[in-house]
C-alpha cells in the first residue's frame, strides 16, 4: 500500500500536514517525543494544551503546530505498559484510530506518527508494531483521508521492527516490502 511509510528521522522536523505527539494525560509536556514536540513548537503549543484540559488514554486532541513545520500536531495519551492484561492492545489502537479520525474530519491528508507507548511507557516494541500496523492499515483499507501516513521512528533498530512486521503481515510480494 503506498499510502504508508516507515522512515528514520525526528518528528520534529516532519513535512507533514500534522504529526502526532506519543501524550501524557495533561498534554502538557514530558519527556521524549512528547518534550521534543513541545519545545520545538514553543511555549504558545502548552498554552494550546492548558485550554485542553487533558486528554484520555487512547483518544486523541488537535492543536496548531505553532513553530514546527507541521500545521497541526495529534495529541495522544498512549498506555502504559502493565504486563498486557490491562486493555494496552485496545487502547493502543485507539491512539492510532483516534489520530486518523481527527485528521480525517479536519481534511488533513498527510499524518506522521511516533511510535505511541514505546518509550517510557514500556510498551514491547514487537507487540506495539503488530497493534499500530493493524489500526493504522484498518483505517486506510476503510477511509480516503489521510492520503498519506508515514510512521517516523527515532532509530534504525525501531524502524526495523515495524517493517519486519509490515513485511510480515502486508507485503503481498517482494516488490511491496519495506
Amino acid at each position: 500500500m503506498r499510502r504508508f511509510s516507515i522512515l528514520v528521522g525526528d518528528i520534529t522536523h516532519s513535512d507533514a500536514e500534522a504529526i502526532v505527539n506519543a501524550a501524557n494525560t495533561t498534554l502538557l509536556g514530558g519527556s521524549g517525543v512528547d518534550g521534543a514536540i513541545h519545545r520545538a513548537a514553543g511555549p504558545r503549543l502548552l498554552e494550546a494544551c492548558r485550554s485542553l484540559g487533558g486528554c484520555e488514554t487512547g483518544q486523541a486532541r488537535l492543536t496548531p503546530g505553532y513553530d514546527l513545520p507541521a500545521k497541526y500536531v495529534l495529541h495522544t495519551p498512549g498506555p502504559i505498559w502493565q504486563g498486557g492484561g490491562q486493555n494496552e492492545a485496545a487502547l493502543l489502537a485507539s491512539c492510532y484510530r483516534s489520530c486518523l479520525s481527527l485528521a480525517a474530519e479536519h481534511g488533513i491528508r498527510t499524518v506522521d506518527f511516533s511510535s505511541i507507548s514505546t518509550g517510557v511507557y514500556g510498551y514491547p516494541l514487537h507487540q506495539a508494531a503488530a497493534v499500530a500496523l493493524r489500526a493504522i492499515m484498518d483505517f486506510l483499507a476503510d477511509h480516503d483521508l489521510p492520503q498519506q501516513v508515514r510512521l517516523v521512528c527515532h532509530t534504525e533498530k525501531t524502524a526495523a521492527v515495524y517493517r519486519q512486521t509490515w513485511n510480515l503481515w502486508y507485503a503481498g510480494n517482494k516488490a511491496e516490502r519495506l
